[in-house]
């Protein structure tokens, strides 16, 4: 399918945010602060980080 990856970081706590938006931010794979993880660029994947957009920073 598509190889391209994505860059997500997580920038701002998910203290205080909704329980759907915390499980989002796990689903992606990050755990705290600053940490970064490389995803595959799909649909699922977007949706997500549009989702919680507000807490993470997104690199092509």
């Amino acid at each position: 399918m598509s190889d391209k990856k994505l860059k997500v970081t997580l920038v701002k706590s998910v203290i205080g945010t909704k329980q759907s938006h915390r499980a989002t931010v796990r689903g992606l794979g990050l755990r705290r602060i600053r940490h970064t993880v490389e995803l595959q660029d799909t649909p699922a994947v977007r949706g997500m980080i549009t989702k919680v957009a507000y807490l993470v920073k997104c690199e092509a």
